[in-house]
């Protein structure tokens, strides 16, 4: 017989998180452990919150589909019982887990793939162009930074931290905050400054085209599961993939393999989240682009054993399990 049980942690952030639109002190993550003959499977999720999902619909979900999880449904079964979701992502890589653990092979290796670690951007918040700078300066070891932006000064922002760091690749992260005027407006600009790709500019409904920016528009909230994917609009030349909005390692591997066929450059990356979170999605690491699994470095403490970070490069985690 299996046993779940469902925990929710607050977890504090070393400063704040600031985006286009909102402000974050704390973190909560729901953790789902699935308990069978002696061993433990875990999964950390958050909720997809621009899609309405709250920790408590999160509870709420699991709870229905916790009669076929103690009874013994497996990762294929899950995905037919809830659609792509933070709730589904904790309860997919708890399978996951359990199954290595099962069966002594590594979850990279059940997956078909590899890991051996990687290198992560790393997020500077929403801030007057001073601070965004200060900020740059003081990740010195970072060799890639994801600016958080929104229609305020925009072009400022990115300059100062671009004259700090004349080194860095440079990614910018809008969170739906522009018009299509905005883009084209800003993108040239942001061009010149040498960023390398700007993450959801628009609200998912707004159209565009490529033309609208000389740099590739990567899909955040407009691409979550493979549906999404079906229906992407052209204008998209990448694809940011979390497991919270895919609903688990299952689909992410499914929406990674898509992408590629669809020739579409791919971003791994994360809600805010432990070591917990970051380790099944970094087993696709090696597919991306760019790699945005920083969640552990926000944190003011992240679980006991975690991720080891030598500035941008990360072990994988945990070893025997994972990876």
């Amino acid at each position: 017989m299996r046993r779940l049980s469902v925990t929710v942690d607050t977890l504090p952030l070393a400063a704040p998180f600031v985006i286009a639109g909102a402000t974050y002190l704390t973190t909560e993550v729901l953790v789902a452990d699935i308990e069978e003959a002696g061993l433990v499977g875990r999964g950390e999720a958050c909720p997809v919150e621009y899609k309405g999902e709250t920790l408590f619909s999160m509870q709420e979900a699991i709870e229905g589909v916790r009669p076929a999880l103690e009874a013994g449904v497996g990762r294929d079964g899950l995905q037919s019982l809830l659609g792509p979701c933070g709730a589904r992502n904790a309860l997919d890589c708890a399978l996951w887990e359990l199954e290595a653990k099962r069966t002594g092979a590594t979850v990279a290796a059940l997956a078909a793939l590899k890991n051996t670690g990687f290198q992560t951007l790393t997020t500077i918040s929403l801030g007057p162009p001073d601070d965004m700078a200060a900020a740059a300066r003081a990740l010195d070891r970072f060799q890639g930074l994801k600016l958080k932006l929104s229609n305020a000064h925009p072009v400022d922002c990115v300059a100062a931290v671009r004259n700090e760091r004349p080194d860095a690749r440079l990614v910018v992260d809008v969170n739906r905050g522009w018009s299509r005027a905005e883009l084209r407006l800003y993108a040239p600009e942001l061009a010149r400054l040498g960023v390398e790709l700007i993450e959801q500019p628009l609200p998912v409904d707004v159209p565009f085209e490529a033309a609208d920016s000389p740099i590739p528009i990567c899909a955040d909230e407009a691409c979550g599961g493979l549906a999404d994917l079906a229906e992407l609009a052209t204008g998209y030349s990448a694809v940011c993939v979390k497991l919270d909005k895919t609903g688990g390692l299952t689909e992410a591997i499914a929406v990674v393999q898509a992408a590629r066929e669809r020739r579409l450059r791919i971003m791994i990356s994360n809600m805010l989240g432990t070591s917990l979170a970051m380790a099944p999605a970094s087993l696709l690491a090696g597919f991306a682009d760019w790699v945005d699994l920083d969640g552990p470095l926000l944190l003011r403490q992240d679980r006991i054993p975690g991720i080891r970070f030598t500035g941008d490069r990360a072990a994988p985690y945990p070893p025997g399990v994972w990876a």
